[in-house]
């Protein structure tokens, strides 16, 4: 495959400018083909489990049995990402997770599957998801110049979509034509292909370079401590954590707490709630599209995004009809999106290059936190207070916690002097930050 574009390439803010880079082209191909492939997986698998056991319960079980290692051993993983060369270590774990598809696949057509090996392959695709995830990641904005790596991100989520609604509909016509072991083989062909693909991936001039540490190598320390020291002596992702954590628990559960207020206050039935998850699926295309478009995403936009979001949803809990809901939810999908992207690239570009999968590794844990204790906690609050009560909370709880956090760090700054410590590490063009940006 021949190498990426010089460097001599016009500034744009084009949301597809990413794709100017061949690599970066034949990356999205194949992260779509895999896409379509986990979607397929996933589609049947929930089946899989009650068809097996007959119990919803189990079908959970299942579900956090494959994300506790993320919550466990996320740090271990990003280390072993900084460890070791990147493309050969998503070469190697899109491997493995072919593997693991292989072998479900086979148990499956030979009628040898039940719960207890089923357990263990989500648990050994949860422990090498601890790897790919932040591997395939960053691998990816090793394609592109730092500039683009919103973009390129942007395209990531459009391209995440795309395989979603491809792989759903594929998994009806592959599970009804060829059964349930057809979706588990497909996927691990799709794992296949990407691993196929890696080797002829080439990083862009202008991108982070990192090969990982040779055996025997004096490079950078490169243990768990280090990361988790770097994150939280970081004040910025810090701040990004906090933020992105109080809209996850209060906000964002939209498939929970906009289900319940069109089904209850709004007096809706499933098909107001499926125009609802519509309107909201088009609004966080439309967001990745405009997050695309960011060259420096910045902290304190996911912070003002997040707030706006949140009044949004203020908004949102006191809607008199459906119709006024539905015309507020395509801007609070298309804000939480721009967040997101815009979150995810200071995520993956504040950090030096040789710290960046121990940083996805924290993060992958934190937000493994999140994503179990949220939707538990915003049922509590609706039990309290109502689908009315729980969006209204909810939005003041993250709006308030935003504004006096940008309070205290504006009284802050203006206290103190203009320092970039040592070790800290800024983007390009990107004017120092004072201890609390």
């Amino acid at each position: 495959m021949p190498s990426s574009p010089s460097p001599a390439l016009p500034a744009s803010r084009s949301p597809w400018r990413s794709l100017r880079y061949r690599s970066m082209r034949w990356w999205s191909v194949a992260n779509f083909v895999s896409n379509a492939g986990t979607w397929m997986q996933l589609t049947v698998q929930n089946l899989l489990v009650l068809q097996i056991t007959g119990s919803a319960a189990a079908t959970g079980l299942s579900m956090s049995v494959q994300a506790a290692p993320a919550l466990l051993i996320s740090v271990l993983g990003g280390a072993a990402v900084d460890r070791w060369p990147r493309k050969l270590t998503a070469a190697v774990s899109q491997a493995l997770l072919g593997a693991i598809a292989f072998t479900t696949a086979v148990l499956v057509a030979l009628d040898r599957i039940d719960m207890t090996s089923l357990m263990v392959l989500a648990a050994v695709t949860g422990v090498v998801a601890t790897v790919d995830n932040p591997a395939c990641a960053l691998l990816g904005n090793d394609l592109v110049p730092a500039e683009d790596v919103p973009s390129a991100i942007g395209v990531g989520a459009l391209v995440h979509q795309a395989g979603r609604l491809v792989g759903a509909a594929l998994a009806g016509v592959a599970v009804g034509f060829l059964g349930t072991s057809a979706a588990y083989f497909a996927n691990g062909l799709s794992f296949l292909f990407v691993a196929s693909v890696i080797p002829f991936l080439r990083p862009a001039a202008g991108a982070a370079r990192h090969t990982g540490r040779e055996p025997g190598g004096t490079g950078p320390d490169l243990t768990v401590r280090e990361g988790l020291a770097y994150f939280v002596r970081r004040p910025r992702l810090v701040a990004l954590a906090g933020v992105t954590g109080i809209s996850a628990v209060f906000g964002r559960n939209y498939g929970l707490t906009l289900a319940v207020l069109v089904t209850g206050p709004l007096a809706g039935g499933a098909g107001s709630f499926g125009t609802v998850s519509t309107v909201l699926a088009a609004g966080g295309i439309l967001g990745a599209v405009l997050g695309a478009r960011l060259r420096r995403p910045s902290v304190r936009l996911v912070g003002a995004l997040a707030a706006a979001g949140a009044l949004l949803q203020v908004v949102a809990g006191l809607s008199p009809s459906l119709a006024v809901l539905i015309v507020l939810v395509l801007p609070m999908a298309v804000v939480e999106s721009v967040s997101d992207t815009a979150g995810t690239a200071v995520l993956q570009t504040d950090p030096p290059a040789h710290l960046r999968g121990r940083v996805l590794g924290v993060w992958g844990s934190i937000g493994t936190v999140w994503g179990l204790g949220g939707p538990p906690a915003l049922g509590l609050l609706m039990e309290l207070a109502g689908p009315r009560g729980a969006l209204v909370t909810g939005g003041l709880l993250i709006a308030g916690t935003i504004g006096t956090g940008s309070l205290l760090r504006r009284r802050r700054a203006a206290s103190a002097p203009v320092v970039l410590r040592k070790g800290d590490h800024e983007m390009p063009g990107r004017p120092a930050l004072t201890p609390a940006a």
